[in-house]
């Protein structure tokens, strides 16, 4: 059995069990005004085009009209040291829930560019078909949002943000019970050619001040 095909069945296995988790852990409700007051310090960076990090360099990602669900786990990550990134912890370090939430909301309130949901995917990529259950054909995540399953929308994102986080996935060094097992068997080419298939797909934009 695959890596991929494990990692597959693993998932469809946990989805039980975080829809019973998200019945009984309902999230707090999230306000994007609060929240646009709340992200000031996540504009330096993620609201300038095309901005990098550095040391290693690849593109700090598109949050626009991202899952406001994946949001919150994303910065709880960081919390947690599951995600290992020295500014984004420290950012994220001293957030409440509420604050989570209503950063979230804010972010996720920015309409997506141009959703081209039927975008046919590329013959060439036969570790596509996995990703899609999840992420959708054209990188509109189609799995419900609740915890333990939040899946975030890929479309528009910036290839070398994605690369890196697979290849993260795969080494351990991104932690994720699902997705370290998908990335386990991808090798760098087929990691470059995902990440760059859900790039090019019209979606996640840039931050915008409010």
């Amino acid at each position: 059995m695959t890596h991929l095909l494990r990692a597959f069945l693993t998932l469809i296995a946990l989805l039980p069990l975080a829809f019973s988790a998200a019945a009984q852990n309902a999230p707090a409700k999230g306000d994007p005004a609060a929240g646009a007051v709340k992200a000031e310090t996540c504009f330096g960076c993620h609201a300038a085009p095309n901005y990098f990090n550095v040391y290693p360099s690849y593109h700090v990602p598109k949050l626009g009209g991202q899952r406001p669900e994946y949001i919150v786990e994303a910065l709880k990550a960081y919390q947690d040291g599951l995600r290992d990134h020295g500014t984004m912890q420290a950012n994220a370090g001293n957030l409440s829930e509420q604050d989570m939430q209503d950063i979230a909301a804010y972010l996720a309130s920015m309409p997506r560019v141009n959703v081209a949901t039927d975008a046919a995917a590329p013959a060439d990529l036969d570790k596509l078909a996995i990703c899609t259950t999840c992420h959708g054909p054209a990188g509109i995540s189609a799995m419900a949002p609740v915890p333990g399953s939040i899946v975030p929308h890929l479309a528009g994102q910036y290839a070398d943000y994605m690369a890196k986080a697979l290849r993260d996935y795969r080494s351990g060094d991104r932690q994720h019970a699902v997705m370290q097992g998908m990335a386990a068997g991808l090798t760098d080419a087929e990691i470059d050619s995902l990440s760059a298939y859900y790039a090019g797909r019209q979606g996640l934009t840039v931050v915008q001040k409010p």
